[in-house]
C-alpha cells in the first residue's frame, strides 16, 4: 500500500497542487474557507434553471421546432391552389411590390404546383405527394395557412421567426421559454438547438441572463472524434477534482463579480460552469443511441441515405423532449430553392419527411404528444410566380414570400386534422385567418402556460418581451 501524507488526503494533495500556482499560502487559505462556504451556499440555493410556475395552467410543457431554413413553398406542399395550376405559365394576376427585389422575375409567370396532392387522413387534408410518411399523421396536424412576416429578407426574417424582433438582437423563443418556466431536468439545459443553421444571435438569450441561451449540438454522427457538445468532458482528471476546481473559481469569479456590482458576462461563466458540470453526467447517455431498438432507428431512417443525420436529429430531440429538455430546435437547411424547385423540394422532403413523421409516431407511442408542442416551417414561403437564374428556364424556381405562407403544430394542445387560414387564388397573400408572426410566438407561450403580455423584462429602461408590441393568441386552434 503507498504511504499517503497523514494531515491531507491524496486527492486533496492533488487538489491544492493543482490550484496553488501563483497564490501564498495565506491567500490560498482564505479562498479554500471561502470556497467551503460558497460550497455549503450554492447547496442551498435555488438553482437558475429551477422549474417555474406559469401564469394559467399549461397545454404543453415542452416545444420542438422543426426549422426548415430557406422558406418551404407552400403552394407545392400545403396549400394546393387550383387555380394556380389552371394558370400555369400565364401572367401575373397580381403587382408585384416595387419595394421587393425583382432578380430573375423579368417577364415572370406563373408557376404551377411542382408535386402533385393527395387527401391525407380522417380530415382529408390535402397535401403534397412528397410527404407520405408525414401524411401518415394528417389527423395531428393544425395547418396554419395564413402566416405573414414582415421581411423578404433571409437573416431579417430568420431573426423575426426566432426573436420576435427584426432589427434587434432580442431573446429568442427558447430562451424567453427558458427564462420564464425554467426546466424540468437540472442536469441539462433548458433550451438545446441540434445542428443549428440560424446563427448564434438567433439562440441567444440577449440581455437575458446567459443561462437561458441556445446549447448547440455540434454533431450527431457515432464518430468517437466528434463531440456532440465542445469540451463537455475532461477524462484527464477526477469528478471530485473537478468539483473543487470549479468551486475555487467560482469563488474567484464571485469575488469578481461582487467588485463589479453587475456584470451579466461574469454571471453567465458562473452558471454555465455550474451547468456544464452537471451535464457531464446525463448529455453523454442522451446523445448515445446504444440503448434504442432496431425498430426506432429503422423508424427514424438511421443508418439510410438520405435521412440519416437529419433522423439523428430528430431522435436527439425525442430523447431531450424525454428527458425534461424545455426548448429543442432541430433545424435542416436546403429550403431556398431560387432555382429548380421541383428538384430541390424532392430532396428536402425525402431528407426530412420519414424522420419527421417517426418524431410524431415516437411521442405518440411514448405519451408524449399531448404535453409536446411540435412545429414545423421556415421563415417564409415562396412565390406563386417563377424566378429564373442564369437564363435556366427549364428548371424554374420560386422568390421569397413572406406575405403569405404555411407551418404547421401538432400535439400540445392544438386542434389536430385543422387547417386554419387561407391565402388568395394564387397561395399568394394571407387573406383570411392570417397570423402574423407576433400571434404565433403569443400562441406558442399561450400553450406553455405564458401570458405573453405579463412575460416581460426591462432592459435600458424599456419593458421588453418576446411578441413586441402586438401578438394575439389564435385561441381557434386550441383543443
Amino acid at each position: 500500500m503507498p504511504v499517503r501524507n497523514s494531515q491531507q488526503p491524496a486527492s486533496r494533495r492533488s487538489f491544492l497542487q493543482a490550484t496553488s500556482c501563483g497564490f501564498g499560502s495565506l491567500a490560498l487559505s482564505a479562498l479554500l474557507q471561502e470556497q467551503a462556504a460558497a460550497t455549503e451556499l450554492r447547496d442551498h440555493v435555488a438553482p437558475p434553471l429551477a422549474a417555474k410556475p406559469t401564469h394559467f395552467p399549461a397545454r404543453a410543457k415542452r416545444v420542438i421546432f422543426l426549422f426548415m431554413s430557406g422558406g418551404p413553398s407552400q403552394m407545392d406542399l400545403f396549400d394546393f391552389k387550383p387555380e394556380l395550376e389552371k394558370r400555369a405559365g400565364q401572367s401575373l394576376p397580381y403587382q408585384l411590390p416595387e419595394t421587393e427585389a425583382t432578380v430573375g422575375l423579368d417577364d415572370t409567370k406563373l408557376l404551377g404546383p411542382v408535386s402533385k396532392f393527395k387527401h391525407a387522413g380522417e380530415c382529408g387534408l390535402y397535401m403534397s405527394e412528397l410527404l407520405p410518411f408525414t401524411a401518415q399523421h394528417a389527423d395531428d396536424l393544425c395547418v396554419l395557412r395564413g402566416l405573414h412576416a414582415d421581411s423578404p429578407n433571409h437573416p431579417v426574417a430568420i431573426r423575426q421567426l426566432h426573436t420576435g424582433s427584426l432589427f434587434e438582437t432580442g431573446p429568442s423563443m427558447g430562451a424567453w421559454l427558458s427564462y420564464g418556466l425554467g426546466t424540468e431536468n437540472q442536469q441539462l439545459p433548458s433550451y438545446i438547438t441540434i445542428l443549428p443553421k440560424e446563427g448564434e444571435r438567433n439562440y441567444s438569450s440577449a440581455f437575458l441572463p446567459a443561462i437561458h441561451q441556445g446549447t448547440a449540438i455540434e454533431h450527431v454522427g457515432s464518430a468517437a472524434d466528434k463531440a456532440p457538445i465542445r469540451h463537455l468532458t475532461d477524462s484527464t482528471i477526477s469528478r471530485d477534482i473537478q468539483r473543487r476546481r470549479i468551486d475555487l473559481i467560482q469563488q474567484m469569479n464571485r469575488k469578481q463579480l461582487e467588485r463589479l456590482e453587475a456584470d451579466q458576462q461574469m454571471e453567465g461563466v458562473i452558471e454555465s460552469f455550474e451547468l456544464a458540470f452537471r451535464m457531464q453526467t446525463e448529455t453523454p447517455k442522451l446523445v448515445n443511441f446504444a440503448d434504442e431498438s432496431k425498430e426506432t432507428l429503422a423508424l427514424y431512417g438511421i443508418d439510410e441515405k438520405p435521412t440519416d443525420t437529419f433522423g439523428r436529429q430528430c431522435l436527439l430531440a425525442r430523447r431531450f423532449a424525454e428527458a425534461g429538455v424545455r426548448f429543442i430546435q432541430v433545424s435542416l437547411g436546403g429550403w431556398d430553392h431560387h432555382g429548380n424547385i421541383a428538384g430541390g423540394l424532392k430532396k428536402e422532403c425525402a431528407t426530412s419527411d420519414k424522420p419527421i413523421a417517426a418524431l410524431l409516431t415516437d411521442l405518440k407511442a411514448r405519451g408524449l404528444l399531448d404535453d409536446t408542442l411540435v412545429l414545423w416551417g421556415g421563415e417564409f414561403g415562396r412565390t406563386p410566380h417563377t424566378q429564373i437564374l442564369d437564363g435556366n428556364k427549364s428548371a424554374p424556381g420560386r422568390e421569397h414570400n413572406h406575405h403569405g405562407f404555411t407551418m404547421w403544430l401538432a400535439g400540445g394542445g392544438v386542434k389536430g386534422g385543422l387547417t386554419h387560414g387561407t391565402t388568395d387564388d394564387f397561395a399568394y397573400k394571407a387573406v383570411e385567418g392570417q397570423l402574423h408572426m407576433n400571434d404565433l410566438h403569443a400562441t406558442i407561450l399561450h400553450l406553455m402556460g405564458l401570458d405573453h403580455e405579463r412575460l416581460t423584462v426591462d432592459h435600458h429602461g424599456l419593458p421588453f418581451r418576446l411578441t413586441g408590441v402586438a401578438g394575439k393568441v389564435a385561441r381557434e386552434i386550441i383543443a
